[in-house]
Parts: structure tokens; sequence; C-alpha cells
């Protein structure tokens, strides 16, 4: 780079011909490759090599003061060049020539940030300085990064393959769907594809609190708490000039449906393009996978992770409420929601602001659901408080704890009356989820949120004390406990009739245990196979009306309206277990399926004598008929070399389907969308399309295709295939 001379009265003749930035040098040095071609990108803590080539009078070390200057908005820190091979204060900008490194024109400079400087992108300045003139010259500019390789910086990680996989890798796995028979999907965080870095540091120039005071936010950028706390709100567009607009329903024609994003680099390409406008649309997934990528640029290493059967706690008490009908339809009367899944990202620091004990993972959730501080964003907040409950802990411990280990009390409802209640313990947060190091292959979190729950009285709800999950209460002591244990929404509902349901006798109090349970893998085109187990612990003889249903649902919505039913009175023997098998056949759910479909099913077990009822659910996914997909030679494939992938979708369902179309895409490999049509699709013919496919950097890469027909309302099916691209 060639360096300009500064203007000023101090300026003399230019004898600073050129300053060589070493990046490849220092980019390797520094663990950055890839990230820029157009800037030097260097860790704090860390020396990088600058080198100075002069023309005409060489500079004279001992009459001269050769000194380097960095600016960042207001802040500036000046460092005389001295000649040594030790550093000393970490804490201070310091600039060595190491013995050996001065040449007849060339001089190497060898420049330390501070481990606690501030993320951002820095102007050098190059000054000399002798008894009679004095030359100032702008080398150029680059960006600082939080170095996780260093032990003295909060992002500290102390082994290589945890560095590997939390900020190296450009490639993710989304875990999505239940816990019952989940599904994954890949995600390109795209760290290395061009413009993507400069993206990320616009987020932050654009941010509010720059905007509203650059200064403060300087300084303050360079905590990692307060990097993820500014990341996480611009992520989302609720609050300012941020990424991605969410959208959970309706109609996504004025933007991309957020199942059909793979990648971030597209999403932070276009919203560069947009000078600032938020891309259309996002769900959770989207926006963690986002986060997860500026966070690995900024060099804090982060992870993806899923939580099954997150809560949603719309009033803070802890406790997550459902109402279903005597038949178990599921009622929208409560605010609070259960997601099937919801994605969030942890980011790994030492929190100096609340103590070491709470160092490590740290919840930071960029989907916009509650605002804190008064803006939407969460976090970050440790894994560890939560485990521990430690609920006060910054920043919205509580609310993260509800979403992972809060109750749910579910109520049957009829005629206005509470008639049926079960607190189930173990349903939020059951299964917690993140890719493994250097496999798709999910790690089990779980034990690092939750400690197992005392089978005691939690938070005013009564609690059985069984270690059964499925709990159920005689109609009068329900609806006493619903005034003092849950919130308006029960409370009114109790209020609209006295329960004066008749409990049942002495000797049956003893509950029926109820479960339901899905048989196999639920896929598209295919029956759906239930079976209901009941268990009389009494005895006496119970004749019970057995109501099922089930409806379609979104990830993180109340479900629909049901469109399967079925009901019949049985007779269950003294301590019999009692078991029922049920099956949906496809006819009765394909004409309401509308894709990334969750179905619930819901079993109300009704005693006709004593009127007690026992609920149980099940939530499951359908998975989809399977999209093929080859890419020729092998899955690792050369940069700038053309390769060929082949496309196809065979009909295994058991009927025609009419306007089949089986689409390509792949950022960074193919340009476009590519389609294959057919009219007519009969069971067992295979519909193909052949592209060709190149990348211009490397890294991992998805192939993403989809396949839809005229009578389906959207895609059934959707794949995703990853390629790795050398060099």
């Amino acid at each position: 780079m060639e360096a300009t001379p500064q203007t000023g009265p101090t300026r003399s003749r230019r004898r600073l011909k050129l300053v060589n930035f070493e990046i490849q040098e220092n980019h390797i040095s520094h663990e950055t490759q890839g990230l820029s071609d157009k800037h030097l990108v260097v860790r704090r803590g860390k020396p990088f090599k600058v080198t100075l080539l002069f023309d005409g009078r060489m500079w004279n070390p001992k009459a001269e003061r050769l000194a380097l200057q960095v600016l960042l908005g207001e802040m500036s820190a000046k460092m005389l060049v001295r000649f040594s091979d030790k550093w000393s204060d970490p804490h201070s900008w310091s600039a060595r020539i190491y013995p050996g490194n001065i040449g007849h024109r060339v001089v190497t400079i060898h420049v330390c940030a501070p481990v606690l400087s501030s993320v951002a992108r820095y102007q050098l300045l190059v000054h000399i300085a002798g008894a009679h003139e004095q030359s100032s010259y702008v080398a150029g500019t680059f960006v600082l990064l939080c170095n996780p390789w260093l032990k003295e910086d909060p992002v500290y990680m102390p082994l290589d393959v945890q560095r590997q996989e939390y900020v190296k890798s450009d490639y993710g796995v989304i875990y999505m769907g239940t816990d019952v028979n989940f599904s994954q999907r890949p995600w390109s965080f795209g760290q290395y594809e061009p413009g993507v870095l400069e993206a990320c540091l616009q987020l932050l120039q654009v941010s509010p609190q720059h905007l509203g005071n650059s200064h403060k936010d300087y300084v303050l950028r360079a905590d990692p708490a307060y990097l993820s706390r500014i990341i996480c709100a611009m992520v989302n567009s609720s609050d300012d000039m941020g990424l991605v607009e969410g959208r959970w329903k309706g109609n996504y024609k004025d933007g991309v449906k957020p199942t059909e994003w793979s990648g971030s680099a597209d999403i932070l390409h276009r919203w560069m393009a947009s000078k600032g406008n938020p891309v259309r649309y996002g769900q959770c997934w989207v926006f963690a996978s986002v986060l997860c990528t500026v966070m690995r640029v900024l060099g804090i290493p982060s992870r993806v992770v899923t939580v099954f059967n997150a809560a949603h706690d719309g009033d803070g008490n802890l406790i997550t409420e459902e109402f279903y009908s005597s038949t178990g339809e599921k009622l929208g009367l409560s605010k609070d929601s259960i997601w099937n899944f919801h994605v969030w990202v942890e980011c790994w620091m030492r929190r100096s602001d609340i103590g070491a004990g709470f160092n490590g993972w740290q919840v930071v959730d960029p989907t916009p659901q509650e605002k804190s501080a008064g803006i939407y964003r969460c976090g970050p907040c440790p894994v560890v408080a939560i485990q521990r409950r430690c609920l006060d802990t910054p920043y919205d411990t509580a609310f993260v704890y509800a979403s992972v280990d809060a109750d749910i009390v579910r109520m049957i409802v009829r005629s206005g009356k509470v008639v049926g209640k079960k607190v189930d313990t173990k349903w939020v947060g059951r299964l917690i989820f993140t890719k493994s190091i250097g496999s798709d292959v999910p790690e089990d979190l779980t034990d690092s949120y939750k400690r197992k729950k005392n089978q005691t009285h939690r938070v005013g709800v009564p609690v059985c004390l069984s270690s059964r999950s499925v709990v159920s209460f005689p109609p009068e002591e329900v609806c006493r406990s619903s005034r003092s244990a849950t919130s308006r929404s029960s409370i009114q509902v109790c209020r609209l009739a006295s329960c004066d349901v008749p409990g049942p006798a002495e000797e049956d109090a003893s509950s029926l245990d109820v479960t339901l349970t899905v048989a196999g893998e639920p896929i598209v085109g295919k029956s759906i196979n239930l079976t209901v187990t009941v268990t009389n612990p009494t005895n006496s003889t119970r004749l019970l009306r057995e109501h099922l249903n089930a409806q379609l649902k979104e990830f993180n919505c109340s479900p629909g309206k049901s469109f399967w039913e079925g009901h019949q009175d049985v007779c269950i023997q003294p301590f019999e277990d009692l078991t029922r098998h049920h099956s949906i056949h496809p006819s009765k759910y394909e004409p309401f399926l509308a894709g990334d479909d969750i179905l619930k099913v819901a079993v109300v077990i009704k005693d006709l004598k004593t009127e007690e009822r026992v609920l149980a659910i099940q939530e499951f996914n359908i998975s989809s008929p399977k999209i093929n997909i080859q890419v020729e030679g092998g899955d690792s494939i050369q940069v700038k070399k053309e390769h060929t992938a082949t496309v196809s979708f065979t009909n295994e369902l058991n009927k025609t389907l009419n306007g089949a179309v089986l689409a390509v895409e792949g950022y960074g490999l193919l340009r476009g969308k590519q389609e294959a049509r057919l009219t007519v699709l009969h069971p067992g013919e295979t519909i193909e399309k052949k592209v060709t496919i190149m990348a211009s950097t490397p890294g991992t890469k998805l192939l993403s295709a989809s396949f839809s027909h005229s009578s389906s309302p959207s895609v059934i099916s959707r794949s995703f295939h990853k390629v790795s691209i050398i060099t």
C-alpha cells in the first residue's frame, strides 16, 4: 500500500514510499485466513508485522524518532517504535523492531494491540521526527478482532479443536422438528465469503448505540458481553437498521420464505446492497445462524443451540398454561406458548461484570420475543446461571430459565369449567442439542441447563409425587389450585362456573395412568399409527370414554382446527393395562398440509362414573419424501473447477402428482434457481435435474433442492447437501 503524506504544516518531502501490511503472513499467524482480501485482519494481544519501504534518504534511527499512531473515532494511541525483542505492558499499544529487521531501505515493525482493544477498523499513521523536520503519513487501515487463541483475552478457548469448530468452521447443523423425531438442516455460516466481514463491521457502525454516542460505543466494544448484546439486537430489525425481519405466518411473496435460506452470506449481502433495509424473512433458526456467523467473524466462539419444547413465558411466573376441550382439542386461551423447537446461540466468554463463577457459555437469543432494557434482544445469559437457577443474573436469566425449565399446567375445559388438570414438569426443554465437534451428530446439552427436579411443590403448582409426567387431579381440587397458583386466564376460566363436578369415590381416588405414543417414523403419504395405553391401578372395574383429536400446527403456534377425531367407550378391569391402537389415513391429513407442519395428537380418557378426566398428548413432525443429491466425483471439489451435480426425486406416494417441479439452488455454487418440470409424475417415477456447479472461494457450500406439485399448497420436500471446497 502506498503511503499517503498527511497534510499539515509539518509535512516535508515524502520519504516513505510504501507500507506493506504483510497480509498473507499476518493472516496465517492470526488465524484470519479468508476473512478478507481487502483488509489486514488481525487479533488483539498478538503482534502483527508491518513493513515500511523508504525512497531516497533512509530513516536514521540515531537521529530521528519513528512512531506509529492508531486512530479509532476520537480515540488515539501513539507508540514510539523501539528496538527490542520483548513485549512489556499487554494493556498498551506498542511497536517493536526486532534485531536484524532493518535493511537498506526497509524497516519491519511488529505492532501489538492491547488484549482488551475494541473490535473495529482502525487507521494507522506513521510519524518521523528529526531535529529539523517532521513527516506524517497515512499508512492505511486494519481490522482488529477478539482473540480466542490468547489466554488473556476474555474469549479465550483452551482447546484447538473447540476453536476450529466454534470460530473457524463455516459449516453448522440446525436441529428442528420435535424431540420425538427431530430432523437436521445444514447451514453455511459463510464467514469467508467476500463482503461478509465488511457487513459484520457495518452492523456495529449503524447500531443505535454507535449512532447515539460513537465514542462510548468504541470504548465498550472491548467487552465481548457488550458486543454480543449489540449484535443480538442488530440481527433482528425490530428496533433499528437490523438485518432480518421476522414473519411467522401469512404470505412471504414479498421476500424469501424462512425455510428457503441455507446460509448467512446471502442475507448479509442483501442487507448491504439494500443500504440497511431488513432482509425478509426470518424465523428463529435464521436469526440464530446469522448471529453465529457475525460472532465468529468478530472472534467470539459461538454455536447454534436448539431447545425442543421451548416455553415462552408471557407473564414471567415460570408457569406455562395450556387449555384443552373435553375431547382433546387445544384451545387458544393462553398468552403463554410452547415452541416445538427454538434456536438460539451460545457464545463463549468470561463475564468480568458478574464474576468468574458465571464464565463460559452464554445464551444470546436474537429472535424478537421480549424486550430487554427496552430493546428486542436476550442475553448474554450464563448457562451455569440457568442450571443453578440464579434468576437475577444479568441478562434475562429468568426468561431463558422458563424457556428450558418452566412447568406446564394443562387444563381441560368444558362449558366454562375446569374439569381436569395435569402438571407436567418434564415437557419443557426435554432435549437441548448442538452440533458435535467435527461431526453432524447432535451433542446433548440438556444436563448443562437443567438439574433433576425435586418432586416437591414448585412455584405454587401441585406436582405429583410419582415419577410419571402425566398427572391428573379431581375436578374440585383443580379449581382450588387454579385460583391460587395460576395466572389470570385460568382464574377467569375457573370463575365461569362453579366446580361442582363430583370427585371420584374414595376407593377410586388413584388416577388413571394414560400414555400416547406414535409407532415408527411418520412419513407423508403413509398412515400414522398411534397407541394409547391406559393403566387402572384400582381394584374396581371402570367404564371409560376415549376421545382422540389430531390437529396440524406450526412449530411456534397453537394448533389449527382439528382434522381427525375418534370417540369410543371402553371397559378396563381392575389393575389392567389396556392398549388401544389407532390409525390416521393419509387422506385425513394430506389436504391440510402446508409444509414443515407438526401434528399434535391428544387423548382424553374420562371415567364415566366419577367424571375424572386424564389428558395425554404427543407432538411429532411428518417426514417428507427424500430428494437425492449427488456430486460427480464426491463431495469435495476444487475452487474454480466445474463439477456436475445430479438432483432427483422419486414419487413413492400411492398417487399421481400433477405439475411436478424440482428446483435446485446453491449460493456460491450455482447462479440463480434451476428447475425441472413434469406435467405428470406417476407413482414410482423419477424427476431429475443435472446442474453444473463451481465455487470461486474455499469453504463449505450447500446445494439445496425442493420438490412441489400443483395439488399441494406448498413445497412437500426439501433437502440440503454439503459440498467442501478445497484449493
